[in-house]
């Protein structure tokens, strides 16, 4: 059954989350540097117009790489490897989603600020 298997299941679920928060995060940013829920990196740290860009940008970054992890989830109906082989493959999605979005998010803060 493809709710079972780790290659629908920790796709399908993360990006359900991600998608959640990147909405919420969008809706409703932070106003001020703070430490409950916000995208939060030295960088995205250093003033407030850095903060206030970082966390729309996040958010649409989140939104789209729960998207993407949804999709790839479709991959648990179609196939159905070991266990251990499923639960690898929805575990890299899920830590290389994370990475990416880091990544991408940093990227957009040093080319909008540059490094200082």
């Amino acid at each position: 059954m493809p709710v079972d298997n780790p290659l629908f299941l920790i796709p399908a679920s993360s990006g359900t989350i991600f998608m959640l928060l990147g909405l919420v995060m969008l809706k409703f940013p932070p106003k001020t540097i703070n430490p409950i829920y916000c995208y939060k990196t030295g960088s995205s740290m250093k003033n407030q117009e850095r903060w206030d860009f970082a966390q729309v940008y996040a958010a649409k970054i989140l939104m789209i790489a729960g998207a993407l992890l949804i999709v790839f989830s479709l991959l648990g109906f179609a196939f159905e490897p070991t266990h251990k082989t499923a639960y690898a493959l929805g575990s890299a999605a899920l830590i290389g989603s994370i990475i990416g979005i880091l990544l991408k998010v940093e990227h957009a803060i040093k080319q909008k600020f540059g490094k200082s």
